[in-house]
């Protein structure tokens, strides 16, 4: 029966990639997943997947360190998807640099990651914002920028920012603000 695509993911949140590994594996995918990096290596290698969904933040790692790896460890025309609950531009920006083939926003469902991965996602042009972004989120924007530029250094981080190491690290604990 499951004669679907193969997909690793690679998730620290054991809860969602269940959830979504049960999901895609209803669809006929064959699933397989990773917690760290190392494991995540090591599994893209032996599975050889069609597809990677990618979560950006694993623990104290940046899921956009793994993509070059996990390129190099792939059969060329396997897909990487990255996923993350933190999206901004910036870090969208990079991981298509990187070499992933797509970005989303979490949450997102089965359907939404299948499509996306096969090239099937439909998106409608974007709309101008009816007001402009606030200055959280403008805030919010500039932070991943820099932290981006940074490779994830807090430290030199809010060096580059100008502000204590500690304010960056709460501004960075808390949710992302919304447009």
């Amino acid at each position: 029966m499951l004669n679907g695509p193969s997909i690793l993911i690679i998730d620290d949140d054991t809860t969602f990639s269940a959830v979504l590994g049960r999901s895609l594996s209803r669809r006929g995918c064959q699933i397989e997943t990773a917690e760290e990096p190392e494991s995540a290596i090591q599994k893209a290698r032996s599975m050889q997947p069609q597809y990677v969904v990618l979560d950006l933040k694993l623990g104290d790692y940046s899921g956009l360190t793994l993509v070059e790896p996990l390129k190099e460890a792939l059969p060329q025309q396997s897909r990487i998807l990255v996923l993350t609950g933190y999206a901004s531009i910036p870090t969208a920006v990079e991981a298509i640099k990187l070499g992933a083939f797509n970005y989303l926003p979490k949450p997102t469902d089965a359907d939404t990651v299948l499509a996306t991965l096969e090239g099937k996602a439909t998106t409608e042009p974007d709309k101008p914002p009816q007001r402009p972004m606030s200055l959280r989120r403008l805030e919010w924007e500039q932070i991943q920028r820099v932290l981006n530029e940074h490779d994830g250094n807090i430290s030199a981080a809010a060096r580059a920012l100008g502000i204590h190491r500690r304010t960056l690290q709460r501004k960075l604990s808390k949710r992302p603000v919304k447009h």
